[in-house]
């Protein structure tokens, strides 16, 4: 919904890369603006400087702040603000409206939108979808929680035909009249229980994404997720589709054999698992879904099967690093919960040297306990979580307790032989160590390609 923000005193807290982005956004809206942000000014960066000085720009407000609160319309907290924050609490408590980026750029969306969401995999669906989009001649947006946010886009030209936007449950918390004409949940399972107190919270907060579709939408869901059924039958959305990797469907898209089968209104088609690029059990939840949304924008399964046969996945997920005295090394930097890792694990037959650790936000570390008992040779753990998960699942494989990223490496290094995989899957967030999971991953793969040049040197 379009909103006159001439005038308005809008509090934006967080000055990452899309708080930055909503500023600018704001500020060519005509809105008046004030900053919050956990670091003082001085440790802002460049970030602060574009705003330094603006007439409508107050900087240096503190996260405890709240009296500024008494002259604000609005607020728009950055993903990962949790609701506990003190400005957006005492703000709920007075009624100020709270729109997170994505409820407030959506208002300004001129083109249709295809939401993705899940607790993993919504990257690669979201990357692969906008891939196979391309490649049948449609212009294409590709943003939202990763890349370019959605307010950057909107504040545009806006020449393509889709907008494709990852969207987190952070953005999610705050959303009214978000509508996509596509949106789909991939999977839900515990994660940022930090954030949302609970599991059932979180959940009710993914599933928001449908809210506000109708006529002519389409919802796509995960047939294996226990709650899809009753879910399917309260969605507001016109269609729905779903996916199984477990379960054949009268209609829908499924594994049958060596092929993955979708079945639709007459039309019966088989996509060849072998061309299938991506890496993991999991990813063909990934490439179903895609599937389903792309058949749905006029993509032809020819179109389709091309991209699958070339594309290969994101970085910093089950990415290849190298290999070293003939051991393959992978970097899931992005597999910051258990889940993520348990998928992980799943992709690989063993035996492998598991790196585990960072900053523990939540989960149950004991459901890895069986294919940790049935494929890990070694766990190293590391980092602020390391002793946590020690004393959870420690011991069911050979453990060793690492500081931190860099010992942990090392650690892998020296008890890996030819034929093992060493796995960075940290099911953890990065902030003990890194600013985000993208850092940790490069550093992960500098390591890992410092130790094949010395294993050329050694050779030589």
């Amino acid at each position: 919904m379009f909103m006159d923000l001439s005038g308005k005193r809008i509090l934006v807290i967080g000055l990452g890369r899309t708080g930055v982005a909503t500023v600018e956004f704001l500020l060519d809206k005509g809105a008046r603006v004030m900053i919050a942000d956990e670091k003082p000014v001085s440790e802002l960066g460049d970030a602060v400087e574009v705003f330094t000085g603006l007439a409508d720009v107050e900087l240096g407000i503190g996260q405890d702040d709240t009296a500024v609160l008494s002259r604000t319309d609005m607020i728009v907290p950055s993903p990962g603000v949790p609701p506990f924050n003190c400005l957006l609490a005492e703000g709920l408590r007075m009624g100020i409206p709270i729109l997170s980026e994505l409820e407030l750029a959506s208002g300004y969306l001129k083109k249709p939108a295809i939401a993705i969401t899940g607790t993993n995999g919504k990257t690669t669906t979201t990357s692969l979808l906008g891939r196979i989009l391309e490649h049948c001649g449609k212009r294409v947006f590709v943003g939202g929680n990763i890349g370019n946010p959605l307010i950057s886009y909107v504040n545009g030209r806006q020449e393509d035909d889709y907008a494709v936007i990852e969207v987190s449950s952070f953005q999610l918390q705050w959303v009214r009249n978000f509508h996509p004409f596509i949106a789909v949940l991939l999977n839900v399972s515990s994660d940022h229980l930090d954030y949302h107190g609970s599991f059932e919270e979180y959940r009710s907060v993914k599933e928001r994404i449908f809210a506000c579709q109708g006529e002519g939408d389409l919802a796509i869901l995960n047939a294996d997720d226990p709650v899809s059924t009753d879910l399917s039958k309260r969605l507001p959305a016109e269609h729905v589709s779903c996916f199984s990797s477990s379960s054949r469907l009268k209609e829908g898209m499924f594994i049958d054999g060596e092929s993955l089968r979708y079945l639709s209104a007459g039309l019966d088609e088989r996509y060849p698992i072998r061309s299938i690029r991506l890496k993991g059990a999991h990813n063909l939840e990934n490439v179903m879904a895609a599937v389903l949304a792309s058949r749905i924008c006029g993509c032809s399964s020819g179109e389709i099967i091309d991209v699958l046969e070339t594309f290969s996945g994101i970085p910093h997920r089950i990415e290849f690093a190298g290999t070293v005295n003939g051991v393959e090394y992978y970097n899931d930097s992005k597999g910051t919960n258990v889940d993520a890792v348990y998928r992980a694990l799943e992709s690989f037959p063993g035996p492998v040297v598991l790196l585990m650790g960072g900053r523990y936000k939540g989960g149950d570390f004991g459901i890895l306990a069986e294919l940790i008992r049935e494929k890990v040779k070694m766990l190293i753990v590391f980092g602020e979580a390391g002793r946590e998960i020690d004393s959870i699942i420690g011991g069911i494989a050979e453990t060793e307790i690492a500081a931190n990223l860099k010992d942990a490496v090392n650690m892998a290094r020296d008890n890996s032989t030819s034929g093992d995989i060493v796995l960075l899957s940290p099911g953890c967030s990065s902030f003990d160590e890194f600013k985000n999971y993208e850092e940790r991953g490069i550093v992960f793969k500098n390591m890992v390609d410092g130790l094949v040049k010395s294993q050329d040197w050694t050779a030589k």
